[in-house]
């Protein structure tokens, strides 16, 4: 029998350590948005669901509580120089929040939708590339640079000025730098080609108004610089222009002169346009400018290097037989496998770094995406993966990621592996904090904070906080509504006629050609990748009379609202100038009648540099944005900024009947409130409302638009489970009012609702591009023969 040694005394109960006993994130007297002294507290190393209705506070304590306050506490510890060059974030409304780790946020933002921005620029694939290319390259063509697109070859000789001692010499310096940017479209792969008759009509001359481009009036300041620069004859009509001088309108280099006594530079229409039209993002055009450049500009591929971006230089340097442009062309997934098959001692460490790179976006899902891709063209859940390939490897642990709903344009079948994604960084020591409506989803928590119990200001408290059996047993309405089941209609509507697409090639496409049925409402399913957004928005007849809602983002300021972005703000307007006799103008927070002190803002922000700037209501209208003369002008006895601090619901009531009534607003309040927004306030600012409420109000203004057929690209993202039921029923009042619905989405709720489904797959990618089903929700359950059909099946439990 062994004899234990003295000094191993008896030891007492274990005391856990001080430093273990910081497992929660508190937070308390959360205010942000519409958040009411929210208490909750969160368990690190865990994973946790917030759920409740679109707008009920979930990113505003996600978001612009937790992650915002643990990035500014990391921002602190930079010194005051290392800030200045920072965003500077306030401080949330927030009492207490203690146990703060490092936030690592992938929310669902857009990527950026500038044409040089690519799938592999945006994450590092690109730049590995670029670098394993100029070391193995055959024949070398110079640095990494040589094989950006994004980078212009340049070369400059000339004296510089030397000073040695007292002595100063000029020597004779020449500088080159070798750049892969086609030299034709600037990298950007297109070219842009002009219908000139867009631009100007040719039997008239300038001073008859000749140039029909959106601000060139005849009396505007740009109507008066090309009539007044003395390169041709304003009087003439532009079809008898001598061929220099349409070269002078049209394509002349900048060129100083003097107008009505101003100095200033004249440049031809096409560059002209293309500096202050082109180089915009489209969406955040004004709508009467979108329309015009879609009009007047067609965009083809560049001819010189056939859409690669490259120059002739780098498509020629290859490694095995492929050019770094092959390299991008090809499916990720390809890629991987060619990469695997590079076997050079010499760069072994970069490979194993794009290697592991590769495989990451594999397996997210994203294997059929190729590393030309615009980063514009990604749908928000593609985006969002894209963004997560950066985290998925890394060594961090005790991070706190958040997530905004990361399942959002997942297929069911892709949606398990996200779950396993999201486990797997919980697993390895993270707390992981989700945004999530999908019940799939909310099924693997560990801990649930569900918001509500109503959106906007009927929201902003916690209604329940702890697991999922506890969720489902509480009477909140994210728990009554986690088991609801759609069920298959009883009978199917008649389609009134068909949309052909014939030979669509678009993406991934294989020559489909398929009957679309109009006057019903049809699901195009499949999964992520399988060539459903290139069949409806790349390969619909530009005559159909379509009105597309896609998933691009609304972007608005502090200064937009639902009553300026929808357009409601005008008819508002001209009803109080007619019943007070006054002009419209007054009645704009942007215009007239803005308050003097705030010009309009409601509030005056102090810029304290590197320190978050502050923000304080103004003192002279007390945050109304108007001048006080202008608030004593009434309409049905309310002023302006009443009227801008109605919900939707009640300013419908409100214009809907009595003195105030007027019919043009009331129109747009009524369509407001079918897509579920009855709880906004008119006034309230568009950069303070949910993913979810901004794809709505979006809605809400298309369908205004005259077009007999509605193309949808998933409606239901940031949606709650209750919110679908109502979502749907709108869908059936557009198809009863004789429109024809057509939506792209993965909710089974809303293929099960639908009267006819288009399946596309089999898979993503190449994989892709196919109809695997069409037919009715009833048939594609009982033949079971594709993944959609599986797991819609399941969800029905048929």
């Amino acid at each position: 029998m062994s004899r234990e040694p003295a000094s191993a005394a008896p030891q007492s109960p274990s005391v856990p350590h001080v430093a273990d006993s910081h497992d929660l994130i508190r937070v308390h007297g959360a205010r942000e948005n519409n958040l009411k002294d929210v208490s909750v507290e969160i368990p690190k190393r865990r994973l946790t669901v917030f759920t409740g209705v679109s707008g009920s506070g979930k990113s505003s304590l996600v978001f612009d509580t937790v992650a915002a306050e643990s990035q500014r506490l990391i921002n602190e510890t930079y010194s005051a120089f290392v800030q200045g060059f920072m965003p500077t974030l306030a401080r949330p409304e927030v009492d207490v929040l203690d146990g703060l780790t490092t936030v690592i946020s992938v929310d669902q933002s857009r990527m950026g939708a500038d044409p040089r921005s690519t799938v592999g620029t945006a994450t590092d694939a690109n730049a590995m590339l670029r670098i394993l290319f100029s070391r193995l390259g055959d024949p070398h063509i110079g640095p990494p640079s040589a094989y950006s697109f994004n980078t212009a070859s340049v070369r400059a000789s000339g004296a510089i000025t030397v000073q040695r001692g007292a002595k100063t010499k000029a020597e004779k310096a020449t500088f080159e730098r070798t750049g892969g940017m086609c030299p034709r479209c600037e990298g950007r792969g297109s070219v842009t080609d002009f219908d000139l008759s867009q631009l100007y009509d040719d039997s008239k001359s300038l001073s008859e108004g000749a140039l029909t481009i959106p601000g060139y009036s005849v009396d505007g300041w740009y109507g008066r610089i090309y009539s007044g620069c003395g390169f041709f004859d304003p009087d003439k009509p532009i079809r008898d222009f001598t061929e220099r001088e349409l070269r002078d309108l049209l394509h002349k280099e900048p060129t100083k002169i003097k107008v009505e006594g101003i100095n200033l530079t004249y440049e031809g229409l096409i560059p002209k346009i293309q500096k202050s039209f082109l180089a915009k993002d489209k969406e955040a055009m004004q709508p009467h400018i979108r329309a015009f450049v879609e009009r007047a500009v067609t965009f083809t591929t560049c001819p010189e290097c056939d859409g690669t971006r490259l120059s002739e230089g780098a498509r020629s340097s290859k490694i095995k037989g492929i050019s770094i442009a092959d390299a991008c062309a090809m499916e990720i997934r390809d890629l991987a496998d060619w990469v695997r098959g590079l076997d050079e001692p010499s760069v072994a460490p970069l490979l194993t770094a794009l290697q592991n790179t590769l495989d990451s976006f594999v397996e997210i899902g994203l294997g059929y995406l190729s590393l030309e891709r615009p980063a514009g063209t990604l749908s928000g859940g593609e985006a969002q993966r894209v963004k997560m390939i950066r985290h998925l490897g890394s060594s961090l642990t005790d991070v706190t990621y958040v997530f905004d709903e990361p399942t959002s344009g997942l297929h069911p079948h892709d949606i398990q592996r996200m779950n396993e994604l999201l486990l797997r960084l919980r697993d390895k020591g993270n707390t992981v904090l989700v945004v999530e409506h999908k019940p799939e989803v909310i099924a693997i928590a560990d801990h649930v904070v569900d918001l509500g119990p109503g959106a906007g200001t009927a929201g902003g408290t916690v209604c329940f906080e702890g697991t999922v059996d506890g969720l489902r047993a509480s009477d909140t309405v994210t728990g009554r509504h986690l088991d609801d089941r759609a069920s298959l209609k009883e009978s199917v509507r008649k389609p009134t006629g068909t949309l052909e697409i014939r030979g669509a090639t678009a993406n991934n496409l294989r020559g489909v050609d398929v009957d679309v049925p109009l006057g019903v409402l049809v699901a195009v399913t499949g999964v992520a990748g399988s060539g459903k957004s290139s069949l409806l928005h790349g390969s619909i007849p530009a005559d159909a009379g379509v009105v597309s809602v896609d998933q691009a983002p609304i972007r608005g300021s502090r200064r937009s609202n639902p009553a300026t972005y929808t357009g409601l703000l005008d008819p508002i307007r001209k009803a109080f100038a007619k019943a007070n006799g006054v002009k419209p103008a007054l009645f704009s927070a942007n215009s007239e009648g803005a308050c003097p002190a705030c010009n309009g803002a409601g509030v005056i922000y102090t810029d304290l540099a590197m320190m978050a700037g502050v923000a304080t209501t103004c003192e002279d209208c007390e945050g109304r944005r108007f001048e006080a003369s202008v608030l004593e002008y009434r309409l049905g006895g309310r002023d302006i900024s009443e009227v801008l601090a109605m919900p939707v619901a009640e300013a419908e009531e409100f214009f809907g009947a009595g003195e105030a009534r007027t019919p043009a607003a009331h129109k747009i309040l009524t369509r407001l409130a079918d897509v579920g927004l009855g709880y906004l306030t008119l006034g309230q600012p568009l950069t303070t409302l949910s993913g979810g409420e901004r794809q709505r109000l979006k809605l809400a203004t298309h369908m205004a638009e005259k077009g007999g057929i509605y193309v949808l690209d998933e409606p239901t993202t940031g949606l709650h489970l209750a919110d679908v039921e109502q979502l749907l029923g709108l869908l059936d009042r557009l198809v009863g009012s004789g429109k024809s619905v057509i939506v792209i989405e993965h909710h089974q709720a809303v293929m099960a609702h639908a009267d006819w489904i288009i399946d596309l797959g089999p898979g993503a990618g190449h994989d892709g591009g196919r109809i695997v089903f069409e037919g009715t929700p009833a048939d594609l359950v009982a033949g079971r023969s594709t993944l959609t059909a599986e797991h819609l099946a399941a969800y029905v439990g048929s």
